[in-house]
């Protein structure tokens, strides 16, 4: 494995494009955090290694687009995973905001549609991603357009219907804080989400609500 640059470093872990086996690649690796307890420290480490990589295996069996694992290094914390064409949801939206703003916007609109209906294969599968926000979303700019998912550190399985409504509602979050426009646009993704996950979003949104609620007073309180 060649190591190229590194193009990301986080709260976390540092992201480097490589090349493995002659293909593009990206590596993430997750460092030691000096503040924590050796012990504490090494065994988050190793968790949210084993949560990315099950996450990721479990997602493209449920058929949801996302990186492959090529090589995964518990001692080391290094994750090697497929690179990902595209550009993050946030810069896709401004973009499209920009342009040709959200009226009429079929292009916007269809990768909302994507959105949701990625997040309804996750939630089918009872897969928790945990850190839903437009910045680990990654849109194509091929054609036709593909949605992937990506950095499932958190993710975890759970048949909750609390924890499903709090993964959409860090979502709804993630839009409202960065777009004007985002009612619009988390309605297309709740839309699609429906559709793929008939058999529990009426159950998963009547609950997102109610989360929706406890953060609004939570917000109003202080």
């Amino acid at each position: 494995m060649e190591i190229i640059e590194m193009i990301e470093q986080g709260a976390e872990a540092r992201v480097f494009n490589v090349t493995y086996l002659g293909k593009p690649a990206v590596l993430k690796e997750r460092y030691k955090r000096k503040y924590r307890n050796p012990l504490l420290d090494e065994h988050i480490l190793k968790e949210r290694m084993r949560s990315e990589a099950r996450g990721l295996l479990r997602s493209k069996m449920a058929g949801v687009r996302v990186p492959a694992v090529y090589m995964a290094d518990i001692e080391t914390g290094r994750l090697c995973l497929e690179c990902i064409d595209g550009i993050t949801a946030k810069k896709f939206i401004d973009k499209e905001l920009e342009e040709r703003g959200v009226e009429c916007n079929d292009s916007l609109f269809q990768v909302m549609q994507l959105c949701g209906e990625s997040i309804g294969k996750l939630h089918s599968d009872n897969l928790i991603h945990g850190d839903l926000t437009t910045s680990n979303v990654i849109i194509s700019e091929k054609k036709p357009v593909e949605v992937s998912l990506i950095d499932f550190g958190l993710s975890y399985v759970s048949t909750s219907v609390e924890d499903k409504g709090v993964d959409l509602y860090v979502l709804e979050r993630a839009l409202v804080s960065t777009h004007s426009s985002a009612d619009k646009l988390f309605e297309q993704i709740l839309a699609s989400y429906k559709q793929t996950y008939h058999s529990g979003a009426k159950e998963v949104l009547h609950k997102f609500e109610e989360v929706k609620a406890r953060g609004r007073k939570r917000t109003m309180v202080g």
